[in-house]
């Protein structure tokens, strides 16, 4: 407290980031600090609050509020086949080593899947090469509103724009100025609501896909989220992270480098 009895700005944050936690279990603190309180005092000024101990009182009486505090918390920027040829050596080489290993069910998990544009572009994968009958595919994410979102299955067109267009006619349906992502594969995607910092993860995966989620975090954040992506990989299982997440020693999770930006289970 200041001498008039005020939280300072410090003090107000640090207040904020307790109360979230206890109410949401959440942790804002394995965020990077200084990004996150930038992003959030943004959406607090704009929503006319001019401290974060009453943005927060705020938020726990309105529902809409909290699920966009959780939306500029969790960036839920996301794209169809985003940096095209990390997908495409996804669909020629990962996919088939994994299919050739496992002759069974394939497991894979697509986390903190926002709007679920990474989950499908999975699905549209594993349907043109003809894996899907044999694939169980489980997406999360922190944030019940894009999970909705990804329920629904209603995009914008430039999140089609990485798309091969032979692959977009077959899966995506014009519906006046959205397009419609494909029933048959949406239903087979169990979407779930789930704290990667926190959490507990099913194991046996033989894919896991985590991409531009792990910039956020801070460095001793991102070491529990890998050791805890590494136990759930079964032996040979891979791990897909995105485009500046490189793992600079994941001999330490027991994983080696394959194909860039892709890390095999030893």
């Amino acid at each position: 407290m200041t001498e008039h009895g005020l939280l300072t700005e410090d003090q107000d944050y640090v207040g904020f980031v307790r109360s979230i936690e206890r109410s949401t279990g959440i942790n804002l603190a394995d965020y990077k600090e200084a990004q996150m309180k930038r992003r959030l005092t943004t959406l607090r000024n704009k929503k006319g609050y001019s401290t974060f101990e009453a943005f927060y009182d705020a938020m726990m009486k309105d529902k809409p509020l909290f699920h966009e505090f959780l939306d500029r918390m969790t960036i839920n920027v996301s794209e169809f086949w985003r940096n095209p040829n990390r997908w495409e050596i996804l669909k020629e080489k990962i996919l088939p080593s994994i299919a050739e290993q496992n002759p069974g069910t394939l497991k894979l998990w697509s986390a903190a899947c926002s709007t679920g544009e990474e989950p499908y572009t999975l699905a549209m994968i594993l349907a043109e090469k003809k894996l899907l009958n044999r694939a169980r595919i489980t997406a999360s994410d922190i944030d019940e509103g894009a999970l909705q979102k990804a329920k629904e299955g209603m995009y914008l067109e430039r999140s089609l724009k990485d798309v091969p267009q032979e692959v977009a006619s077959r899966y995506f349906t014009e519906e006046g100025a959205l397009y419609r992502f494909s029933d048959s594969l949406k239903k087979e995607i169990v979407f779930q609501k789930q704290n990667l910092l926190t959490d507990r993860f099913e194991t046996g995966f033989d894919l896991i896909v985590c991409r531009n989620v792990m910039i956020y975090f801070t460095e001793d954040a991102k070491h529990k989220l890998y050791m805890k992506f590494a136990a759930s990989l079964k032996p040979g299982g891979f791990l897909f992270v995105g485009s500046t997440e490189q793992i600079f020693n994941p001999g330490q999770y027991g994983l080696e480098s394959n194909e860039t930006f892709f890390y095999r289970k030893l």
